[in-house]
């Protein structure tokens, strides 16, 4: 082995990174990594390794700077109202050493170490909120692989993976975790599982040819999933060996690229905490104007000494401050947390259940999300009868098949003016070699050299197009014009015989109950027996009562799987005693060739059958794949005894070579994944809630458009599908015109999720993106409210979502929207309570002090156990409210929308007004009656305290009256709190030592008490007095909600247009279809 090293080695490894090495031959590979051939016999000597190692640095993914933990403490604590607690702090911790009397001591050791208290909770809280903000990264390294066979000096040797360098020839063995990205140059019968980064669900066969673009002129056009003389790090080696020279290693991988993705894409503040925000900045300059007239007020009017002064200002500072706030926005979004929880929806950051409720766009997955993940037999169609079958069976009868002539009869509309020809080709069930359409000529009438004189076949220029309404005559006309024939079903007789091939020409196992768990097999082939079984057939019967004889394997070479059996009357009838039974089932444009006869009515004795009409059946698996379904044909034939030894090998010669057609074409079996049943009704409900639906799919178009349709997301607004090499052709402005014109995306590469989620962010939409695979991690970290699967889906993904689905199901993620809607009415129900406590205390000090009074109505300890206790306890029990009634009928929030519109802003002033009118209006009540200052406070703080729990009683309805006996039920821990407050202000007001000594007030009297009650009346009457008023200026049509936009009182929302990554590109883009 030489080394060509007269390369600048910064050179080298930019052209690395875009060499579009699957493209490449094995000599060009090791031309490009500067090696020779010798290279593949003996490997890097150590020295060369040594070497690349240095040059390229270990074979690892670099991280993302992480965020110490006093960074974290600094960033809770870095804001204005932190500050003035900190100033009022110092200033109770001076006053605590000067202080000359007990009391005051005491006072103020206590409130530095209340202060200190909130604080340090909301420091907490505000970390550990965060502390699952960012663990993608590590998920990925979890990952890698740990050792790596090579061969280094001639020798296999095993290394540490992070050793690995770029020239390295690497052994991978059934088993292995592939350790970095390698081009194949030898296999056998290796394929990986690489359904985690390319989203291909089955293993993908490697080879070592180089991969031509096609028609394409740029070789990174080929997607990752066509590469198939690449294996990529991280994935799995699902069967056989292989070796490969590593090409790109560390951040340099796809895996890699991915990792950088994930870091790049910038983690999204949600509107709320955006606003309270805001509002504690807000609150901060009202603080301090109020402070400062409060100090004025003292020292000029009332003639307080000025620390005396400065102490009043300190109290109505600390009054102010909403301590609390933080910790009931915690609290709201922890309730709803726990509720979705219970609801399978899984919330891994608190502020993203906010974001749930202003969602207005839900792009979600196809397979197990919206539909069952359960392939399953929709139709089965022989000459004189279709039979429907019930997908969502679940009792074993015949009747869950039933004729109905009409179902599936006709094209769909997208297809009902192409040729025959075009649709099956382009359909799911097609015979190509690769995804990306190699396939040799429309096989009717040539694969076999049949010609149209033979057999009747259509050739490859048929050019005949059927409609609707088009039939030609056929075997069933009568019976098929006629339509459904009513309540006709089968007997499991007649469904044993005629789903015969389906069940004994498959080795597939169902799984318990005839469900997913515990199955083996091809998908498509369980949907047959599952269909058997669900139609009270014995599956396990009659695959023991005719075992093998010999079989003729499935491969995607030819299309088929064949099998041969001893005749079994059950099964075969009695006229084919005389020889071997032979069941063939494929692909239906292969199959359709090889039969001579047909099965009337999928009845295949001696006399039922007849001459095949092969234009017939041509129409029909264009119809049946215009639906998009995928379709098997079954077929039967019989041969000699002594034909087929037992165990002896057979190939596809034994089927294709027998001197022209000779099967019987029993019937088509339409398959489909169905949409789950309460999908349906949650898209329906997402539509009334004025939530768009839109399903992204790697599926086939016309899959994509049946599933829709059954599903209610295509409509006449949004009536066709878009491809993935169709996004991939367009520029970004094209594509956020497209987004807005479809609901379905069909072919799409997760790719294409994250300009998709740009797009849609662009028009300004909340976008909310499933997924579930490894290369889904960007597009979920880039949209507002990434959701991944609990089942399915893989620890990458669900460490870059926002949201799990612990069921795999589309409807939890309307039950979490319904969710985040009641969190943002709570909000604002606990914002009403919080802001009017906090500032009704401070104005409370302010007013107290203006019109007349000698001292401050409430000392620093009231105000703090008033906002911690008080305010708290009250605030949670709005912030668990359930739902008001039509809550889903609405629209989405408006973006932008304030938390504090202009009504609630209304409301918390009347309620502030009221609470400040009735606690300084009783403290100068009782004074006048001669009450002490002791006995004035309490009056103070229990008018204040019994006043809010009347706000609370008031704010749990939003629109509708608390003059009602709803407010008597639908939220017991309303009632509690209420029990709290009143327990906690008894035993506060009468303890002897607590009230004098820490709150500075004495024992209440029955007129006290009396007062108390009328204040809290009134502050009931005067906040539902406004809600009527509200109402009424509502049914004027005013716009009462802040529906509409209004510049001064909304938010600014920006969208995020930065370009999407350069990294983006290296994923390779799928080929515009020609």
């Amino acid at each position: 082995m030489t080394s060509i090293s007269d390369k600048n080695s910064e050179t080298l490894r930019e052209s690395r990174n875009n060499t579009p090495w699957h493209a490449l031959s094995i000599d060009a590979c090791l031309q490009e990594l500067c090696l020779d051939a010798s290279v593949l016999d003996t490997g890097l000597s150590t020295e060369e390794a040594k070497r690349r190692l240095q040059e390229y640095g270990y074979n690892r993914m670099s991280e993302k700077e992480h965020v110490t933990l006093l960074q974290r403490i600094w960033k809770q604590v870095a804001n204005v109202l932190v500050g003035i607690l900190v100033f009022v702090a110092i200033v109770s911790l001076v006053r605590a050493l000067t202080s000359t009397t007990t009391e005051d001591k005491i006072s103020n050791w206590l409130q530095l170490a209340l202060i200190l208290f909130v604080i340090t909770a909301n420091t907490i809280i505000g970390i550990v909120q965060e502390g699952s903000a960012e663990k993608a990264a590590g998920a990925l390294k979890a990952m890698l692989s740990s050792e790596a066979v090579v061969l280094r000096d001639g020798q296999e040797v095993k290394v540490p993976s992070e050793e690995l360098v770029p020239g390295d020839i690497v052994r991978l063995a059934l088993g292995d975790r592939v350790p970095a990205d390698l081009r194949m140059t030898a296999v056998g019968n290796l394929a990986c599982g690489e359904a985690a980064l390319t989203g291909e669900s089955v293993p993908i066969d490697k080879i070592v040819d180089a991969i031509s673009p096609g028609d394409a002129t740029d070789p990174m056009s080929v997607p990752l999933g066509d590469r198939q003389n690449m294996c990529f790090s991280a994935t799995l080696v699902a069967q056989g060996a292989g070796t490969g020279i590593a090409t790109t290693t560390g951040d340099n991988t796809e895996i890699g690229t991915i990792n950088a993705l994930v870091n790049k894409v910038r983690n999204k503040k949600t509107n709320v905490l955006e606003q309270i925000n805001t509002i504690s900045t807000i609150l901060a300059i009202a603080i301090v104007v109020t402070a400062a007239a409060t100090f004025c007020v003292a020292f000029f009017i009332t003639n307080q000494s000025g620390i005396d002064a400065f102490s009043s200002a300190l109290v109505c500072a600390v009054a102010m401050i909403p301590e609390g706030l933080e910790a009931i926005v915690t609290m709201v979004f922890a309730w709803a947390v726990k509720n979705m929880a219970k609801q399978n929806a899984i919330i891994r950051a608190l502020p993203a259940v906010e974001t749930l409720g202003s969602v207005t766009v839900i792009c979600s997955d196809k397979t197990g999300t919206l539909t069952k993940n359960e392939m399953t037999l929709t139709a089965f169609v022989t000459t004189g009868k279709r039979f429907k079958f019930n997908t969502d069976a679940t009792d074993r009868t015949p009747a869950n098949f039933e004729v109905d002539n009409a179902f599936l009869r006709t094209r769909a509309n997208n297809a009902k003016y192409l040729k025959a020809s075009d649709v099956i080709r382009e359909g799911p069930s097609a015979s190509r070699k690769s995804r990306r359409g190699k396939t040799n000529s429309f096989p009717f009438g040539i694969a076999l050299d049949f010609g149209e004189a033979a057999n009747g076949g259509i050739g490859s220029e048929e050019t005949a197009t059927m409609g609707a309404d088009d039939d030609e005559a056929t075997p069933d006309q009568a019976t098929t014009s006629g339509g459904s024939s009513g309540n006709e079903h089968p007997d499991s007789n007649f469904l044993r015989q005629a789903l015969a091939g389906g069940i004994l020409c498959s080795r597939c196992s169902l799984g318990t109950n005839g469900r997913r768990d515990g199955e083996i097999g091809n998908p498509t082939e369980l949907a047959i027996l599952r269909a058997a079984y669900f139609g009270d057939v014995d599956v396990s019967e009659v695959k023991d009562s005719a075992p093998f004889i010999a079989e003729v394997p499935f491969s995607s070479e030819y299309k088929f799987m064949a099998t041969v059996h001893e005749p079994v009357s059950a099964n075969d009838t009695d006229d084919f005693n005389d020889g071997l039974i032979v069941h063939v089932k494929g692909a239906p444009d292969r199959m359709v060739p090889l039969c001579k006869y047909q099965a009337q009515n999928g009845k295949f004795g001696r006399g039922d059958v007849e001459p095949i009409d092969l234009k017939w059946w041509i129409e029909q698996i264009a119809v049946l794949s215009s639906h998009g379904l995928r379709v098997l044909a079954l077929t039967r034939g019989t041969i000699p005894k002594d034909t087929v030894q037992p165990g002896q090998q057979l190939g596809p010669d034994f089927v294709q070579e027998r001197g022209g057609p000779w099967l019987t074409l029993v019937g088509l079996c339409a398959i489909i994944d169905p949409p789950r049943p309460e999908c349906i009704t949650a898209i329906a409900e997402a539509h009334s809630a004025g939530v768009r639906v839109a399903m992204i799919t790697g599926d086939h178009k016309d899959t994509a458009l049946a599933i829709g349709s059954m599903l209610g997301l295509v409509d006449k607004q949004h009536s066709e599908a878009i491809t993935g090499p169709e996004i991939d052709a367009m520029a970004d402005d094209e594509l956020t015109l497209a987004v807005q014109r479809y609901n379905v995306f069909a072919r799409a590469s997760p790719q294409n999720k994250i300009r998709i989620v740009k797009a849609l962010q662009k028009n300004g939409e909340i976008c909310g993106m499933t997924g579930d695979g490894v290369n889904d991690a960007p597009a979920l970290k880039a949209a507002d409210m990434g959701v991944a699967m609990g089942k399915e889906g893989t620890d990458v993904a669900r460490e870059a979502s926002d949201m799990i689905l612990a069921d795999d199901n589309f409807a939890t993620i309307v039950a979490a929207i319904r969710e985040g809607r009641v969190v943002w009415e709570n909000l604002r129900k606990s914002l009403i309570i919080n802001t009017c406590i906090n500032n009704s205390q401070g104005m409370t000090v302010l007013f107290g002090l203006l019109c007349g009074l000698d001292e401050s109505p409430l000392t620093p300890i009231q105000v703090l156990y008033c906002n911690l206790i008080t305010a708290c306890t009250l605030g949670f029990a709005c912030a668990i409210e359930p739902a008001e009634g039509g809550l889903m009928n609405q629209p989405p929030r408006r973006v932008g929308k304030r938390l504090v519109g202009r009504f609630l802003f209304l409301r918390i002033v009347i309620g502030t007004t009221a609470l400040v009118a009735v606690t300084v209006g009783a403290t100068f009540w009782v004074s006048g009656l001669g009450y002490a200052e002791p006995q004035q406070r309490a009056q103070a703080l229990n008018t204040l305290s019994f006043g809010a729990i009347a706000i609370t009683a008031s704010a749990r309805f939003s629109r509708k009256s608390a003059f009602h006996r709803r407010s008597l039920h639908g939220n017991h821990l309303a009632f509690w709190s209420y029990g709290i407050i009143t327990v906690l202000q008894v035993f506060i007001t009468y303890v002897p030592g607590l009230d004098r000594v820490v709150f500075s007030m004495g024992p209440m009297d029955g007129a006290q008490w009396g007062i108390v009650v009328l204040m809290m009346f009134a502050v009931f009457v005067v906040m539902e007095v406004e809600k009527c008023f509200r109402n009424y200026l509502s049914f004027l049509k005013y716009d009462v909600d802040d529906l509409e936009a209004d510049p001064f009182w909304d938010s600014r929302h920006e969208i995020d247009q930065s370009p999407l990554p350069d990294e983006v590109s290296r994923f390779g883009r799928n080929e515009l279809a020609k």
